[in-house]
């Protein structure tokens, strides 16, 4: 497979355009869940468009710190400018937070106060259509969130077998008719390469059929995303990790967007707190099974109907957090 440009290269788009800025999902909640010690060390592992890093920049005392980490150096480029204010508090590297662990050790860093992440695609990458991310947005099929990414949507979409794709649209999308979209796919692009977003969307409409409001390319293009992205491999990466980032009392928040993602982060979560493995009839646990986490959120906290009437990204948002209670 050939890899293509990543979008943007070599481009230069208008310095600190409101364009490139979204709304934070859950903002208050996860920066009040986040900051135990307002002189801290904090990182923000999917800067995006920054929204998060501000309100826990500002959050922070006059000798807190953030390390802002993102795959994609545009996002990276324009936070630098955007949060140039907090001077030498905040600090940017490119990287994927599943390298976290690498990333601060870089910066000379070996445990931090909290941890957040927002899993979730920036408003900025779904509303720029040469991303690809969006079926309501015309543009080249690519889904890259960073360079890091070996392969764009196009190749995944023209060159892996039938047999694929509807692993893909399945384990990732969650999609029910996951072998009927690939069959689709694979005789549209006999014909010529599907090479655009309107044009997968107009393949899986057809193949598909509108059976809600929800446009029947949603899950296909959540699946591709994610398959395009190694998301799922990158965060089963960061939460085994997460222990040995935190310093004790820090804290981890992560945002979810859909259950794949959730399922993951609180069984994780839950891997880590004290858990007795003796026998029931047991008087005394002598198993040794202390953990070194302690589950704050055991129900995700979810966003406000106010919230959600702003900002209808936020529907699907679930926030868990835990906290380091020993050391690892």
């Amino acid at each position: 497979m050939e890899s293509r440009p990543f979008p943007g290269a070599g481009e230069r788009r208008p310095e600190g355009g409101e364009e490139f800025y979204h709304l934070p999902v859950l903002k208050k909640e996860a920066v009040e869940s986040l900051i135990t010690d307002r002189e801290g060390v904090y990182v923000d592992g999917t800067l995006g468009g920054g929204g998060h890093a501000r309100a826990i920049l500002e959050a922070l005392g006059p000798g807190g710190r953030l390390i802002g980490i993102d795959r994609d150096p545009e996002a990276l480029e324009e936070c630098r400018k955007r949060l140039s204010g907090f001077g030498s508090r905040f600090t940017t590297v490119q990287g994927n937070h599943s390298r976290a662990k690498e990333l601060l050790s870089g910066l000379g860093i070996e445990g931090v106060n909290g941890i957040l992440l927002d899993l979730g695609v920036s408003s900025r990458q779904l509303d720029e259509g040469e991303r690809g991310f969006s079926f309501m947005r015309p543009g080249p099929l690519d889904m890259r969130m960073g360079p890091d990414a070996a392969l764009s949507a196009r190749e995944l979409v023209n060159e892996s077998s039938e047999e694929e794709l509807a692993k893909i649209f399945r384990d990732y999308g969650e999609e029910r008719h996951a072998k009927r979209a690939a069959r689709a796919i694979a005789a549209a692009r006999a014909e010529s390469p599907i090479t655009t977003t309107a044009e997968l969307a107009s393949i899986i409409e057809k193949a598909l059929g509108r059976r809600s409001e929800k446009h029947p390319a949603t899950k296909i293009f959540q699946g591709l995303r994610i398959a395009v992205n190694r998301e799922l491999e990158g965060l089963a990466s960061f939460l085994e990790s997460v222990p040995s980032l935190l310093l004790p009392g820090g804290r981890v928040a992560i945002i979810s967007y859909h259950s794949l993602e959730d399922r993951m982060v609180k069984q994780a979560l839950r891997e880590f707190e004290p858990h007795c493995i003796c026998p029931e009839r047991s008087p005394v646990c002598g198993c040794k099974e202390p953990g070194v986490m302690k589950v704050l959120t055991r129900k995700a906290i979810k966003p406000s109907e106010e919230e959600i009437r702003i900002n209808s990204r936020a529907r699907s948002a679930r926030l868990r957090v835990a906290e380091k209670i020993r050391p690892s």
